[in-house]
């Protein structure tokens, strides 16, 4: 019976399995993230070489003309040494570490989840899946509050490959589309786009994409060979938060 539970184990019938706990699943991008991993073992004793946790997004790419989402690993944490579980033993293990300060929100398309692994000798390594919800800093909560204020709707978010002369550490970029529906730039600009760059605690890189509403023969042209968008680069710290608005509308009103 015993060999016969070690083949079902291999097969990962009956083996040891995993359920991970997140104390909070609201988080900012560069708190702590804390839980604790509870392993149970099957019907035999079983060696765990390490438990991982892993963090995972999600982001899409242009193949052969084609749009693909791929997942893409944010971080690693390597959590337990080898220990032994024993057959019907539970086990709880504490964890925490820092969510990376340019995890993506999780608005739109985007996603953010954990995936734990036990790597077991001689079996199948189970696994579990936890989704979170990654909130915005409050630079980019303002910034989205302060461009509903100036009439403009929040149209898409997605997680999008980046070129490569803007790339920072992640391969992608987290674009904020915005369509103006009302106020002093309705039927000035066809949209705007908003990215961040996070460079320290309370100070974000902010690249906008302008794209202007063709006007006539002229911007008709301008629009077919992409020269009506403009891209602007600028700094916002936690300091600009009060006066983010007029900030936003003075850059906005110069490019369009």
């Amino acid at each position: 019976m015993a060999i016969f539970n070690k083949v079902l184990a291999r097969m990962g019938i009956g083996s040891a399995r995993v359920d991970t706990k997140l104390y909070k699943d609201q988080l900012i991008a560069g708190e702590k993230i804390e839980g604790v991993i509870e392993v149970y073992g099957g019907n035999i004793e079983q060696e765990i070489d390490s438990i991982y946790l892993n963090l995972y997004t999600s982001y899409v790419r242009e193949v052969n003309d084609s749009k693909v989402k791929e997942n893409y690993l944010l971080n690693s944490f390597k959590i337990a040494d080898p220990f032994v579980i024993q057959s019907q033993e539970k086990k709880e293990i504490p964890f925490s570490f820092d969510l990376p300060a340019d995890t993506p929100v999780t608005m739109g398309r985007t996603r953010v989840w954990i995936a734990t692994g036990l790597d077991i000798k001689n079996a199948v390594d189970p696994s579990d899946v936890d989704h979170m919800e990654v909130l915005p800093h409050p630079i980019l909560h303002a910034t989205i509050n302060a461009m509903s204020d100036m009439g403009f709707r929040l149209r898409q978010v997605e997680c999008e490959e980046a070129p490569r002369r803007l790339r920072g550490r992640l391969p992608f970029l987290q674009e904020f589309e915005f369509v103006p529906t009302r106020g002093a730039f309705h039927g000035k600009l066809d949209e705007l786009e908003l990215m961040f760059y996070f460079l320290a605690p309370g100070k974000f890189d902010v690249l906008m994409e302008v794209d202007r509403r063709s006007r006539g023969i002229s911007g008709f042209l301008a629009e077919a060979l992409e020269l009506d968008e403009t891209l602007v680069r600028f700094t916002v710290t936690d300091e600009d938060i009060p006066q983010l608005k007029s900030l936003l509308e003075s850059v906005v009103a110069r490019y369009s």
